[in-house]
């Protein structure tokens, strides 16, 4: 895994985030999704026009993937008992739903930026709560629990 990554990031940036990750990356996640929310509040408050409910859809069900990729436990992910009665299963089939929970926000929101002549307030405002969701997941702690952070 850590060589696929070092294709796509430097290593110098893999080595920080493997240091520093788990205290800054809380922060760093919590500014994309105030950006994201952002970029679709800027855009709303400037549009002339009414923007109807279902325009909204694809930030809330970004967002709703956030929650879904964070409620998984990463120890949950990397262990697998025989025994442990569908734990790993589960994890893996609620991961999965999440990200195709993710690819349908994604999908709206290039619908609405067509269906809106343009504005790709949608699709930044998704990208930025998407990215937010993986960079709170990556950022846990793997050990006991699961779920921990080291930011204090």
């Amino acid at each position: 895994m850590a060589g696929s990554l070092e294709l796509l990031v430097s290593p110098q940036v893999v080595d920080w985030w493997r240091e520093h990750g788990k205290r800054w990356g809380p922060s760093f996640a919590g500014a994309l999704f105030g950006a994201g929310w952002w970029f679709w509040v800027d855009a709303v408050a400037v549009s002339t026009q009414h923007i109807p409910f279902s325009q909204y859809m694809p930030g809330l069900i970004a967002t709703l993937a956030l929650i879904m990729i964070n409620s998984v436990r990463r120890d949950e992910l990397l262990s697998y008992d025989a025994f442990d009665e569908g734990t790993f299963c589960r994890s893996r089939f609620w991961l999965l739903m999440a990200y195709g929970i993710s690819l349908s926000a994604i999908g709206g929101s290039v619908l609405v930026m067509l269906h809106n002549g343009g504005h790709v307030s949608a699709i930044l405002q998704v990208s930025c709560i998407l990215g937010a969701a993986l960079v709170l997941f990556t950022s846990r702690s793997e050990g006991e629990g699961g779920g921990s952070y080291d930011a204090f």
